[in-house]
C-alpha cells in the first residue's frame, strides 16, 4: 500500500491492489467541504487521473458519514462581498466544473462508498461517480431547502437521469431522507453491505473493476456517458472507434487467450 500526500490531513489518500481510496477526513463535521478539503480534493483527482497504477478511484469519508455537502458555519456570513454577482457565478461553476465535472470525465471508474449520510453536495458528488455503493445505516438527502439554496455541483442533471424527473423534484422540494435499501431500489445505490463489513466489502467491490482491462473500461465509461445526449448515430461511429482501439490494446488478447485457457485474464502485473 502506497500513502500519497494531499497537503492536508482533511484528504487522506492510499493506493492499494489498483484502487486509489480517496477519504474525505473531517470526521467532527460529517467530513464537511470546505476551503482545505476541496480544493485538495480536485488536485488529487488529477494525480490519480496520470497514474498508471491506479484503475478505479473510491471515494468515501471517515467516520459514520460520507460528506454533509458544504459547511453551514462558513455560509451566509454579514461581511460584505467585493465580488460581483457575475463574478461569482463565474467562480462557482469553474470550481464545480474542476470536481463534479471532472468526476465524471475522469478516465478511470469512479465509486462513491457511502459509510453513512450523503448530503447536498456531498450527495452531488456521489452522484458524479460512476457507481454508488453504501452500507446499510447509509442515507441520502439534497437538504439545499433545508438552509434556502437551490443546489449546486450537478444534482439537479444528476439525478432526473438516475430515478426520472418527478423523483428528482419531490427530493429536491422536500429534502426528504432515503435510506439505503430503497435508494438501492431507486436505482442510487448500485450495492448495499452490511454496516459491519462495509470498508472491507467496499474494497472489494473496488478491486474487482480496478483490476479490469483499464483500456476497455475507460471507453466503457466515455461510451455511456456520451450517450445519454447524442443521437444513436453517434453512439454507434463511437462505439466502433472504440471496439477498434480496444481491440488493438493488447487486452482483448489476454482476454481471449484466458477463456481458451480456461484461466482468469490478467490485465496488470
Amino acid at each position: 500500500m502506497e500513502i500519497l500526500d494531499t497537503g492536508t490531513s482533511e484528504l487522506l489518500c492510499e493506493v492499494e491492489r489498483r484502487v486509489a481510496t480517496v477519504t474525505l477526513n473531517k470526521p467532527e463535521k460529517k467530513n464537511a467541504l470546505g476551503d482545505i478539503l476541496t480544493p485538495a480534493l480536485r488536485e488529487i483527482l488529477l494525480v490519480l487521473e496520470r497514474r498508471q497504477d491506479v484503475g478505479c478511484v473510491m471515494l468515501t469519508g471517515s467516520g459514520d458519514a460520507f460528506c454533509s455537502g458544504g459547511d453551514v458555519s462558513g455560509m451566509g456570513g454579514s461581511s460584505p462581498r467585493s465580488e460581483s454577482e457575475h463574478e461569482r457565478v463565474v467562480e462557482l461553476t469553474r470550481r464545480q466544473e474542476a470536481l463534479t465535472l471532472r468526476l465524471f470525465e475522469l478516465s478511470k471508474p469512479t465509486i462513491a462508498a457511502l459509510p453513512g449520510a450523503a448530503a447536498g453536495a456531498g450527495l452531488s458528488i456521489a452522484l458524479a461517480c460512476d457507481l454508488r455503493i453504501a452500507s446499510a445505516n447509509a442515507f441520502v438527502t439534497t437538504a439545499f431547502a433545508n438552509i434556502g439554496l437551490s443546489g449546486d455541483y450537478g444534482a439537479s442533471w444528476f439525478l432526473p437521469r438516475l430515478i426520472g424527473l418527478s423523483r428528482a423534484k419531490q427530493m429536491f422540494l422536500t429534502s426528504e431522507r432515503i435510506g439505503a435499501e430503497r435508494a438501492r431500489d431507486m436505482g442510487l445505490f448500485n450495492e448495499v453491505f452490511p454496516q459491519d463489513s462495509f470498508r472491507e466489502d467496499a474494497f472489494t467491490y473496488a478491486a474487482r473493476i480496478a483490476n479490469g482491462p483499464a483500456v476497455a473500461l475507460g471507453l466503457m465509461k466515455k461510451n455511456l456517458n456520451r450517450g445519454m445526449d447524442q443521437a444513436l448515430s453517434a453512439s454507434l461511429a463511437m462505439e466502433a472507434q472504440h471496439m477498434v482501439s480496444s481491440g488493438a490494446s493488447g487486452e482483448a488478447a489476454e482476454a481471449i487467450a484466458a477463456f481458451m485457457e480456461k484461466r482468469p485474464p490478467v490485465f496488470h502485473d
